[in-house]
């Protein structure tokens, strides 16, 4: 039986896990809390689950060596670690996170070894490419060309479930989310190069409308230029990749920044620190009297503003204890531990993918614009959209690499005809596929 490792037993592992076991793979899914990957394979005798910590990197190559190919859901330095690996061993890998600099170093060692590093194959980034080229490649055998590609994708809220003051909440890690508030942006619009640094990132924000939903606020996404190649759209006049949030996510993130609460700087709070104090001291503050007050004039703000409701509502004015006390921590991870704490789903609601592409192309001289969106909702006490749109076109990737569908070696992301058609196919097979308009302009 062909073996496949999973690392990681995370928030978005249950859908990948429960498809390729049963498509009969023989499955290990490795990870710190055991208890998590034993609930995951309940009920699958082709299912088993290890204890294994990610500083234990001889029996993480004794169990890559072991498989046929590792997925890895781990934090995204990491990756590169276990794609060495299964270079070495001759064994495939797939992960749905970002190919970084390191990682697209291997890919001439992957090809002489003739192993794929499936990488980028989630719903962001994944179903965005997919559902992208398959659009482009149809305007290019048209004869045409495309001229503007704006592409957004936010995990929010179902609407009925948009009941806290922030309009979000985690369906995956929140220290990811807090951290992806830092990234520069870079874009390209009506030809012009525009670049946002990390700390001015909110400021650059759009409203827009998403059919089903209402309007949501959308602000960018890394570099947006690196996809010019990817895409075959070196000639393209407006190239844009955006996050989707309810409004006001912005003005309030924006916020968090400039207060410092997303330092990464290492610190030592005492035991029986409290958010007052720990809000105090991010403004070198020493009293705790009056704190909105003190905020509000520190970030030059009215008392009355809405961003000093969400923190409220978030504690962080309270004498509630920080989670982290007594080692070393970083402001950052207080803050995402706080939000993972208060802003969870109830086993009873939904969460929402947003997938908007806006594409205006050139067809024999004639103009059109094409919108393809995927709102995708999460299963009432089961899969949540989040877990399903991410790990489900991962799983695929596997049963497509493992069945030898796709067996080209070297780091690859799903932007060829040989892996988005397949993987596009089977997720609308599993009810979650994009709608397309085309209309003359």
């Amino acid at each position: 039986m062909t073996k496949v490792l999973v690392l990681g037993a995370g928030l978005v592992s249950r859908p990948l896990v429960h498809y390729l076991l049963k498509k009969q793979y023989q499955l290990t899914i490795a990870t710190r809390t055991v208890s998590k990957a034993e609930e995951l394979i309940r009920g699958f005798p082709n299912g088993r689950a290890v204890a294994w910590v990610v500083d234990d990197l001889i029996k993480l190559e004794q169990m890559v060596r072991d498989h046929d190919l590792s997925v890895s859901l781990l934090p995204a330095p990491l990756h590169p670690v276990v794609a060495e690996m299964c270079i070495r061993h001759r064994k495939h890998m797939v992960t749905t996170s970002y190919v970084s600099p390191k990682m697209r170093e291997m890919d001439k060692p992957a090809q002489d070894a003739g192993v794929v590093l499936l990488n980028e194959i989630g719903v962001d980034p994944g179903i965005d490419h997919m559902s992208a080229m398959r659009i482009i490649h149809d305007v290019q055998k048209r004869g045409g060309r495309v001229v503007s590609f704006r592409s957004y994708c936010g995990g929010l809220p179902a609407p009925e479930a948009n009941n806290n003051p922030w309009g979000y909440k985690f369906s995956w890690s929140p220290r990811g989310v807090c951290t992806a508030g830092k990234n520069p942006a870079k874009f390209l619009e009506y030809k012009k190069l525009v670049e946002i640094p990390g700390p001015e990132l909110f400021t650059c924000n759009h409203p827009l409308p998403v059919e089903g939903v209402g309007t949501l606020e959308a602000y960018p996404n890394r570099d947006s230029l690196g996809y010019l190649d990817i895409y075959g759209l070196k000639d393209i006049d407006t190239m844009f990749r955006g996050t989707l949030r309810y409004a006001g996510w912005c003005a309030c993130l924006k916020k968090v920044v400039d207060f410092g609460c997303l330092d990464e700087t290492p610190v030592t709070y005492p035991v029986g620190t409290t958010f007052s104090k720990w809000t105090a001291g991010l403004m070198k503050s020493s009293s705790t009297d009056r704190l909105r007050e003190q905020v509000a004039r520190h970030l030059k703000s009215e008392v009355s503003a809405n961003y000093l409701d969400r923190w409220e509502w978030l504690g962080l004015f309270s004498n509630d204890p920080l989670p982290i006390t007594s080692t070393t921590t970083t402001a950052l991870d207080e803050l995402a531990q706080r939000m993972e704490k208060k802003m969870v789903y109830a086993p009873s609601e939904r969460d929402m993918i947003a997938l908007v592409h806006h594409f205006e192309a050139e067809v024999g001289g004639q103009r059109e614009k094409i919108v393809s969106s995927l709102v995708d909702y999460g299963i009432p006490h089961g899969d949540s959209s989040m877990a399903r749109t991410v790990s489900l076109p991962a799983a695929i990737g596997v049963d497509l690499i493992l069945s030898g569908r796709f067996v080209k070696p070297g780091v690859h992301i799903p932007v060829m005809p040989e892996l988005y058609n397949p993987v596009l196919d089977e997720l609308a097979n599993l009810q979650i596929r994009c709608q397309e308009k085309t209309r003359k302009l």
